[in-house]
This record gives structure tokens, sequence and C-alpha cells, in this order.
């Protein structure tokens, strides 16, 4: 699929919660998000459904997000149901590591190619304030455990304007530790103009941007830095990501309707 630019659009995100077990200070407020109802979600078989849909348009790499995924009952299912689909040569997901460490091998034997891992400093006090009391031990075990068992691995790095060099090259000696990748992300929010100068491996430059993504309440977003949304109907799952696609802007602007955590970032 290529949308209004020309661009390729083969990748597609998956939201497939809006709840998360940390409060990061750079993705929601301290009191959280206000919780969709089970029912307002879409099913384990409607996202799967979606992500054959996007596959038979020339999707090939899907990445499983939240709030955080591994607070959504059935993920393991979830992700046997796409693994399964022929065309997805890549299965990845985003977490903050936390709730990974007793799911991490069910998760591999069910087809997850790869994981990225949330953890912004190594530094325990920090990562409590970042995240709002969250055990850096916890996520540490899921990083621990996820390389173990041999997931290629990315560490996402959100970079602020008080990080140090130094608290940098630590997280990338730990990384090459583990044969992993470091992946610095420049701050931002949401409600602030897209700026692509920024010298880091994400977020992607507008120019070159693949990807739409597909909230758990059943909205898929052309852009993370619009609010334009268009509804995916899951009897027309086919038209509804082709539009989508087509609406996808030149280049992002600001959201103001929703939280990243809401999106899946």
């Amino acid at each position: 699929m290529r949308d209004s630019s020309n661009r390729l659009i083969d990748y597609l995100r998956i939201s497939v919660t809006d709840r998360c077990n940390l409060r990061c200070t750079y993705c929601m407020p301290p009191e959280g998000v206000e919780k969709k109802r089970h029912d307002q979600l879409l099913s384990l078989e409607d996202l799967a459904l979606a992500a054959r849909a996007a596959a038979s348009l020339g999707v090939r790499k899907i990445r499983l997000t939240g709030g955080e995924p591994l607070v959504r009952h059935g993920i393991v299912h979830l992700v046997s149901l796409i693994s399964a689909i022929p065309a997805i040569t890549s299965l990845g997901m985003t977490t903050n590591g936390t709730l990974l460490a007793p799911l991490a091998a069910d998760l591999k034997a069910a087809g997850l190619m790869s994981i990225n891992i949330s953890l912004d400093t190594l530094d325990p006090e920090r990562y409590r304030e970042l995240t709002r009391g969250g055990d850096i031990r916890q996520a540490i075990a899921g990083v621990e455990t996820a390389a173990a068992l041999g997931f290629p691995l990315k560490l996402n790095m959100v970079v602020f304007p008080e990080t140090s060099p130094d608290e940098i090259a630590s997280m990338r000696r730990f990384a090459d530790n583990l044969g992993a990748r470091l992946q610095r992300i420049a701050a931002y929010t949401l409600v602030d103009e897209k700026q692509d100068g920024h010298g880091m491996e994400r977020p992607p430059r507008c120019a070159t941007c693949n990807r739409i993504r597909l909230t758990s309440d059943g909205m898929l977003r052309p852009c993370l830095r619009s609010s334009l949304e268009v509804r995916f109907d899951p009897a027309h799952p086919e038209e509804s990501i082709r539009e989508a696609v087509l609406a996808k802007p030149p280049c992002g602007g600001l959201c103001d309707d929703r939280t990243i955590a809401q999106i899946g970032g």
C-alpha cells in the first residue's frame, strides 16, 4: 500500500490495551487515563482480523503495544493468531518489561519474533521517579530473560534535556553486554509540533514514516501526531485500512485528543 505521499505503508502497530501497570511521566497523567470497558475494546479475534486484512494489503511488520500489552488477558493467544499469518515477516512487541520474565518463553513459543523494552535509566531511584513507583528489578529481570531466550532485543531509552552523556553511555554498555541494541528516543509530547531534527533513532522522520496504528478501542490512526482517526470496521476490514492509509498526512502536527498510552506510541 502507498499513501497519498507515495510512502510505502507496510507496518501496523496494534495497541492491545489502554491500561498500564506504570504511570510514566512522559506517557500519561499521574492518575492514569480513563479505562475503557471490556466491551469497548476490540476482541482478540478482531485484532487478528485487522492483522490479516493489513497483511493482505501489503503490511509485513506488526508490533503489539499498549498501554502495557502484557496486562491484556490472552496476549499469548493473540501472538499465536498473528504469527500464523504467512505474510507477516516481523512480529514484535513493545513492553515496559516488568511483567515479561514469566511470560517470555510462552511468547516466544507462540511466535513472537522480537521485543523492545522501555528502559530510560539504570538508576533505581530515577526509574521510580520516571515511572511513578516502578521497580527497576522487575524490568531488568524482563530484559535479562528476553536476552537469555535469544530474542532480538532493543532497549528504548527516552532522552530528556537533563539526560547526561554518561547515562546514555551506561545504557549502551548495558545493552551491548546483553547483545541488545540501544534505541534513543527524543522526548516529545503530542501537543507540541512535530520536530524531525532531533538526531536520535526515534521518532522517525515524517518523510520515511511507513506505519499506521490501530487503537485498542478500534480506531485506525494514520499518524501519531494527528487527531485524525478512522473507525475500524470488522465487516469491511480492508476498506477501513485503505481509508486510513490514504488519510495519512504528509507530516505530523499535533494530537490533542489522546495520550501516548491510549494510542500506543
